[in-house]
């Protein structure tokens, strides 16, 4: 075998002279090719275990298959402490997981919310908008503009609530920091030396028609409306398409409008808004109050608001309005005699007067009032009871009456009051706003009322409780709920006593005098 030591060398070789070079590596590994060969091929060797094969050469004939398709992995981004501002603040996916539910998975998870969670779980994204637009069944319009562009159908695909109420007054923009109305009427401004219908309009008859022709063709489920001067054919487009429709609600109506009201074969609650001082005035007479009795037999509930009409249309709607049970005048302008024309309405339970001026100045004779014997309760709010006769009527109509309210009327005094003692079966009683009653005046008609059980007496300033009698405090223990704040300035004065609050204002006014 040959080696590369050097004491295998001769010194003595002739190829060598006294005048070569000094040693070099070069030439012993050219002498030893063997051992070179070797060590070459034992590296090459070692090498090819580590080394990948080389791709296959291209085949233009035969392209190669698509590689295997790797599955989708989310990449959770944890930032770090310096980069957010709450500490420990956990780990937030870089993608969305509720992408890969479908709309109708989603729709049920978003459904269970509450009204407050679903707004919020509107702002997260467009598709949680979109599908949270589908959950929404009521929509009050703001801007007719919504309607007419379309935006409303998109928007909200499933409405059963529509209220034009708002959307179909145009105000000016000066008029804004003037005088507004209650909000039950939307949010009419107007300068306060300024007539209202110079400053306040609706939106015109023809485009209410259309934007109902739209809206009726879309929500086929409607089942309440509240729209604003409208005519008798936008009317007849929503009673066509909205067979399920059942509660509508008119403003600024008038006759010739009740004229479609026949063909809502479902309608049971119906608002009727006539006139409204100082905003519009539409006229409701006998004549419009005897088509809607003859069209609308399935009423229950009736609302007349600023509507004129007489004992005729009160009959009218008591003898075709078998199922009528809630019975409601707002600011009423009936003629003289239509309180007579109550016992005619049967099956009626709930009559409310609101805001009235006065009730009926000429009632007619105690014999000719009759009597409405289902009637379970009369709240009167906000009404002028000047007239003595006309309240004593109310009483006798109203003889069967369960339950009473009393709120914010004036004029109510302890005469009148008195005739309150023909309710016999009266069970409750409230009293709240009613300053000209006193004491004996109320203490002589509860104790009159042997079925009472329930009385409540709020704010009423001139019912003290010093002027309590021994036999009214006997009924006040056997009442099995009672409610007594008459005089709240007595009872915040009593309260206040001996804490000395409210007497260093005096004081201090006192240095302020010259």
């Amino acid at each position: 075998m040959s080696s590369c030591s050097l004491e295998n060398q001769n010194p003595n070789n002739s190829s060598s002279s006294s005048s070569s070079s000094p040693f070099n590596l070069s030439n012993l590994w050219s002498k030893n090719k063997k051992a070179l060969d070797h060590v070459v091929f034992t590296t090459i060797r070692r090498r090819s275990f580590y080394r990948k094969p080389p791709p296959a050469p291209h085949r233009p004939s035969s392209p190669p298959p698509p590689p295997p398709r790797q599955p989708e992995t989310i990449s959770i981004v944890s930032p770090s402490p310096q980069q957010t501002l709450v500490p420990n603040f956990p780990q937030i996916p870089s993608q969305d997981f509720t992408s890969q539910l479908s709309d109708e998975t989603l729709l049920q998870i978003l459904s269970k919310a509450d009204n407050f969670g679903r707004n919020s779980n509107a702002l997260v994204s467009k598709l949680w908008l979109g599908i949270n637009g589908c959950l929404v069944r009521s929509a009050k319009v703001l801007d007719w503009g919504f309607v007419t562009s379309g935006r409303m159908f998109f928007r909200f695909p499933n409405l059963i609530d529509v209220d034009l109420l708002h959307g179909s007054v145009v105000s000016s923009n000066s008029a804004k920091n003037g005088l507004s109305f209650g909000c039950e009427f939307g949010p009419f401004c107007v300068d306060s030396d300024v007539f209202v219908a110079n400053r306040v309009g609706l939106v015109s008859v023809s485009e209410v028609d259309f934007g109902l022709q739209t809206i009726s063709s879309s929500y086929p489920n409607l089942q309440r409306l509240v729209v604003v001067n409208c005519s008798e054919i936008g009317l007849l487009n929503v009673a066509e398409k909205c067979a399920m429709l059942q509660e509508l609600v008119l403003h600024c109506c008038n006759d010739q409008v009740l004229r479609a009201i026949a063909a809502f074969k479902n309608l049971q609650i119906l608002k009727l808004i006539g006139t409204v001082d100082g905003l519009y005035c539409s006229l409701v007479s006998d004549i419009g109050l005897t088509i809607l009795a003859q069209g609308c037999k399935r009423l229950v509930k009736l609302e007349l608001r600023g509507c004129e009409g007489s004992y005729d249309g009160i009959r009218a709607i008591g003898q075709c309005c078998q199922m009528l049970e809630e019975l409601t005048f707002w600011d009423h302008r009936m003629d003289d005699g239509w309180l007579s024309a109550l016992c005619y309405c049967e099956n009626l339970k709930s009559l409310r007067l609101v805001s009235c001026k006065r009730i009926d100045q000429s009632p007619g004779l105690d014999e000719h009032l009759g009597c409405c014997r289902m009637l379970e309760r009369v709240h009167l709010e906000r009404c002028q009871l000047r007239d003595k006769q006309s309240l004593r009527a109310l009483f006798l109509v109203c003889q069967s009456v369960r339950e009473m309210v009393f709120k914010d009327c004036w004029g109510l005094k302890d005469g009148m009051f008195l005739n309150a003692s023909f309710c016999r079966r009266l069970k409750f009683l409230s009293l709240e706003g009613c300053s000209r009653l006193t004491t004996n005046g109320l203490e002589t008609v509860v104790l009159s009322l042997k079925e009472l059980e329930n009385l409540r007496v709020i704010s009423c300033k001139n019912i003290k409780e010093d002027e309590v009698s021994p036999a009214l405090s006997t009924l006040f223990y056997n009442l099995k709920n009672l409610k007594w704040t008459p005089d709240n300035r007595s009872l915040l004065s009593t309260s206040l006593s001996g804490s000395g609050f409210g007497k260093r204002g005096g004081k201090f006014f006192k240095k302020l005098q010259i």
